[in-house]
């Protein structure tokens, strides 16, 4: 079961590219950096924020993305 803070990226990330790929977006940049959504910190969003823009930029596009990070990254 993902933490709070898995939550809070979920929801950053949900009106941007939906729910199913916002709860596997976090599922996978969990993983990313060897952790599970339920033990990722504050201490991670960086690096997850960083990933995300790679891997939303062919979905939703640079722009999108890359503001997605930030939102992301603001959760700290």
């Amino acid at each position: 079961m993902p933490n709070l803070l898995a939550e809070r990226i979920e929801e950053t990330l949900r009106p941007i590219v939906g729910t199913v790929l916002a709860s596997v977006s976090v599922d996978l940049e969990a993983r990313r950096i060897g952790k599970t959504a339920d033990t990722i910190t504050r201490a991670d969003l960086t690096d997850i924020a960083s990933n995300l823009t790679t891997q939303l930029r062919m979905v939703v596009g640079a722009d999108l993305a890359t503001a997605a990070s930030q939102k992301v990254r603001d959760l700290a």
